[in-house]
């Protein structure tokens, strides 16, 4: 087999090999990657009046990693594999019922088996210990179920040596939320789940207020009279507010340390800060979010689905390590637009695994394109990650490509018309769509929008490390040197030393000299600085934004803690951090120059490890 000198590392060629070459069963596959964006171009640019101008259009774009589509449109377009091209999905709202919830577990299973991970809500499954109406059968609780999900997701791998991936939410109302937050401590357990939990504002205000927190439940599903005072709640799966029995209460502040303790420990739970996703949606007016993809960079509504690609920054630096070193703004546009389009044609060509999958989709269109390679860009640019003037360059790029990808919608609706569910004095009024610059809303209210959104940054894991180990989504780099564990196609693990992007091309200029200042990693980054760059770039987001809080083992739990109420203030979606712990393991292990350490395989990841990826 022949590859191509575009995979410069033994990783690259391995994971094209096994998740991305397409090889038809008794056939001699693609012989290089520039064969893969041929076939991926061609198949994006079939709904297009003029396929061959666009898959021309297409095929550059792909042609040296400038644009990465999602880890399924990669493997699965043009082939006769019958897979989605969408990474990841949210299923259906869980009713309380034994048949439901296991025809339920069945549409994850067939979501799975067609490479979608998913996102699931578990809050609607009856606190452990209670007494179901009618029926009399007595609730083991949604984490009894959950551990249903995790088993099913073990025998269910989603395509060859891809991880099945799965993201659990659970109201911070909930009665059975202590079980949930704990639910992770524990080796071995869940490993296939990352779970966080819905963090209301009334919530935060009661931790505020050193307030007493009523743990509920929706009062038509429980047995017997209420025993003490019905609150109205927004629940999942409810159109509007329904009564729900107060079950006891407990002092928010301990809860709020009890969601800490068990992050600062193991990882998990993260925060989803439900209220403030539902204010900025888009479609805010007619649908509720109670849960995300696994790895939270799309928030999506029952049968929804990411539509996901990054924009390969380190592509578009001109002049890298020197004093003229600049983006080519004009560049990141026209792959905007590019890009934007391949994406809204893969709703067009792929199949899916359910048939509200597919209603749900083609009703709003959504899309996911985000970026990848920003720490390496910034210290090609020579800029440290913590800086003001990273943070700066970071928001006018994303707030490139947001105007960019919402006016190329604008004109995509104007030739092939607005989503299904479009209506525009609605639209015209969600707050995001309030802050765009008055072109763009002029065109909005003319021709309609043909995505309902647009942008998210994923974390990009699998298809940076396929463009040359560039550092992923908007992390800084993880190390410049390490040693990485993957699974090849037969679920075996397999060991790569790598080499990071950026510092590879600098040693290729200066084999001897000093690193400059600028070159720094993950731990190498205040955590603050790292909440600090996602809040800038949150502004341009109408998705959501996955970003790791990398924290040193030896953080203080005070200042910890602190870390998420300062999410919070900052006004982010949500939080997640990983500090190194027993029970989580890693699949990085430092080597050469950079660490001097062991190089020992480390426990086996859960589905989504220190750079949640899902790709």
């Amino acid at each position: 087999m022949a590859t191509s000198d575009w995979l410069e590392t033994d990783i690259a060629r391995h994971i094209w090999a096994t998740k991305y070459r397409y090889q038809p069963h008794g056939q001699a596959g693609e012989a290089g990657i520039e064969a893969s964006w041929r076939r991926i171009a061609e198949a994006l640019s079939a709904p297009e009046a003029d396929a061959s101008h666009w898959c021309t259009r297409f095929q550059k774009a792909l042609k040296g990693f400038r644009f990465l589509p999602g880890g399924r449109i990669q493997a699965g377009a043009g082939t006769d594999r019958d897979v989605t091209l969408f990474n990841c999905f949210v299923m259906g709202v869980v009713e309380d019922d034994m048949a439901c919830i296991f025809n339920h577990l069945k549409e994850a299973a067939l979501t799975m088996q067609r490479g979608g991970g998913i996102g699931c809500d578990f809050s609607t499954l009856r606190p452990a210990g209670t007494v179901a109406h009618g029926s009399g059968t007595i609730a083991s609780g949604p984490v009894s179920f959950m551990r249903i999900w995790d088993s099913m997701c073990a025998t269910i791998l989603s395509t060859g040596a891809r991880r099945g991936a799965m993201m659990a939410t659970l109201r911070c109302d909930h009665p059975d939320i202590e079980t949930f937050i704990d639910t992770k401590s524990q080796a071995g357990e869940l490993t296939r789940f990352n779970v966080s939990v819905q963090v209301t504002d009334a919530f935060m205000e009661a931790v505020e207020n050193n307030a007493d927190w009523a743990l509920v439940f929706p009062e038509e599903a429980l047995d017997g009279p209420a025993e003490g005072t019905c609150v109205y709640r927004q629940w999942t799966g409810q159109q509007q507010p329904v009564p729900c029995r107060i079950l006891r209460w407990v002092p928010a502040r301990e809860l709020w340390e009890r969601i800490m303790r068990a992050t600062y420990n193991y990882a998990e739970p993260g925060v989803l800060f439900v209220d403030r996703v539902n204010h900025w949606n888009n479609l805010g007016d007619r649908e509720h979010i109670t849960a995300t993809n696994p790895c939270g960079e799309i928030p999506l509504p029952p049968y929804g689905a990411c539509d996901l690609g990054s924009i390969n920054l380190t592509c578009f630096v001109r002049a890298p390590f020197t004093k003229h070193a600049r983006l080519d703004w004009q560049g990141l546009e026209a792959i905007t637009a590019t890009a934007t389009r391949m994406l809204d044609n893969v709703i067009d060509v792929s199949r899916f695994p359910l048939p509200q999958q597919a209603e749900r989709v083609r009703g709003d269109r959504r899309i996911g394109l985000g970026i990848t390679g920003l720490g390496d860009a910034l210290i090609m640019l020579g800029l440290h990650y913590a800086s003001d003037d990273a943070r700066a360059t970071a928001a006018k790029v994303m707030r490139t490509i947001c105007l960019s990808a919402y006016g190329t919608s604008v004109d995509l609706a104007r030739t092939k018309g607005a989503f299904l569910q479009f209506h525009a004095p609605a639209y015209l009024a969600r707050p995001f769509v309030q802050g765009l610059p008055d072109d763009i809303r002029d065109g909005i209210a003319r021709h309609g929008m043909r995505n309902s959104h647009l942008i998210a940054i994923a974390p990009s894991g699998t298809i940076s490390l396929l463009a040359g180990n560039i550092s992923s989504g908007i992390e800084p780099v993880y190390q410049f040197r390490q040693q990485r564990w993957v699974l090849d196609a037969e679920a075996r693990r397999q060991s790569f030393e790598l080499t990071d992007y950026a510092y590879r091309l600098w040693r290729q200029r200066h084999p001897d000299a000093m690193l400059p200042a600028y070159f720094v990693d993950a731990l190498q980054v205040e955590p603050e600085a790292h909440l600090a760059m996602e809040a800038a770039l949150q502004p341009w987001v109408d998705n959501a934004i996955s970003k790791t809080i990398n924290v040193p083992q030896a953080y203080s739990f005070e200042a910890f803690r602190d870390l998420y109420k300062r999410a919070y203030a900052l006004g982010l979606k949500g939080c997640t951090t990983y500090r190194v712990n027993a029970v989580r393991g890693a699949v990085l292990t430092p080597s050469g120059e950079a660490s001097g350490g062991d190089s020992d395989p480390q426990p086996e990841p859960h589905c989504c490890n220190v750079e949640r990826e899902a790709d």
